[in-house]
C-alpha cells in the first residue's frame, strides 16, 4: 500500500513554522542542536521511556524525522484534560519518569544545546519547555511530551518549577488565576517526590523561573531574535514578569502548602 506522502502543517506551541505531519512522521527544520536531541530521544527509548517522539533521522530536505504522537496539544483549548487532581499528579509522575530515565544520559562529546534561558545546575539534560503547549495527549492512554529542540543542561527542579507555572498553573491572568493553587502545587510537588530539602529549594525558583523567561523575550527582543522578539511585541513577556510578580508574593503560601 502506498503511504500518503502529503504535507500537513502543524500547528500549536509558540514556535511551529516549518513543522508538517507526513504519514506517521513529524519532519521539523533541523538545527546544530539536532544530532544531541536525536541521541537524548534515542536514549530515552532505549532505557524505556515512551512519553516522546523517537528519531527517524533526517530527511532529504534537511528536517528531523520523528514518530508522530497522536493525540491533542491541552494548551489551550484542552487545559481540562489536566484539571482533576489525578491527572495533575500523573503529569507530575510524567516529568520525574524522564528525570529519572534521563540520569543515565552521557551527551555526545560534541553535543551543541539549543540553550535560551541560562539554567540553574546542569545535573541532567532538562528538557527546558515542559508546559501545556508540549503535552500531547490521547484522553487516558497516550501522554507524551513533544518539542524536544530547546533541551539542554539543566536541573531537575528548573524544569520542575517551569512545570508547575503552566500545569498548576500559577498564573495572574484573571482567566486562569486559581484560588486552589497553593494545593495543586501540593499535589504535583507530591507526586513528583520532591523531598524537604528540594521543597524549601523550590519556592523561590518559581519566580526566578518566571523571571528568566521575562528577560530572555526581552534580551531577544532587543537582538531582533526571532520568533521571540515577535512574542514579546504580542505581550508575552508581560505575562511571565506578571506571573512572576505574582508568584513571588505568594511565597509564603507555596512554602506553606509544602510544609
Amino acid at each position: 500500500m502506498h503511504q500518503d506522502d502529503t504535507e500537513h502543517p502543524l500547528s500549536g506551541g509558540n514556535a511551529s513554522a516549518g513543522v508538517v505531519r507526513i504519514g506517521d512522521t513529524v519532519r521539523r527544520p533541523a538545527g546544530p542542536w539536532t544530532p544531541a536531541v536525536h541521541a537524548l530521544l534515542t536514549h530515552l527509548h532505549d532505557v524505556g521511556f515512551r512519553a516522546a517522539p523517537r528519531p527517524l533521522g533526517i530527511d532529504e530536505q534537511g528536517r528531523e524525522v520523528l514518530t508522530f504522537v497522536p493525540g491533542e496539544v491541552v494548551w489551550p483549548h484542552r487545559f481540562a484534560l489536566v484539571e482533576p487532581v489525578e491527572h495533575l499528579a500523573r503529569v507530575a509522575r510524567l516529568v520525574r519518569e524522564f528525570h529519572d530515565a534521563v540520569q543515565g544520559f552521557t551527551p555526545p562529546p560534541d553535543a551543541r544545546w539549543q540553550t535560551l534561558v541560562p539554567a540553574e545546575g546542569a545535573e541532567i539534560v532538562a528538557h527546558q519547555d515542559l508546559a501545556p503547549w508540549n503535552l500531547v495527549t490521547d484522553g487516558e492512554n497516550g501522554w507524551a511530551f513533544i518539542d524536544w529542540d530547546t533541551a539542554a543542561p539543566g536541573s531537575r527542579l528548573w524544569d520542575v518549577a517551569y512545570a508547575i507555572r503552566g500545569f498548576v498553573p500559577l498564573s495572574a491572568h484573571p482567566d486562569w488565576r486559581r484560588t486552589d493553587a497553593a494545593a495543586r502545587l501540593r499535589v504535583f510537588a507530591d507526586a513528583y517526590g520532591l523531598d524537604e530539602a528540594e521543597r524549601r529549594e523550590l519556592v523561590p525558583m518559581l519566580g526566578r523561573r518566571a523571571r528568566a523567561m521575562h528577560d530572555f523575550l526581552r534580551d531577544s527582543r532587543a537582538r531582533g531574535d526571532q520568533p521571540w522578539a515577535t512574542l514579546w511585541d504580542e505581550g508575552h513577556g508581560n505575562a511571565w514578569r506578571e506571573d512572576a510578580e505574582y508568584i513571588e508574593a505568594r511565597e509564603e503560601s507555596w512554602a506553606q502548602a509544602l510544609l
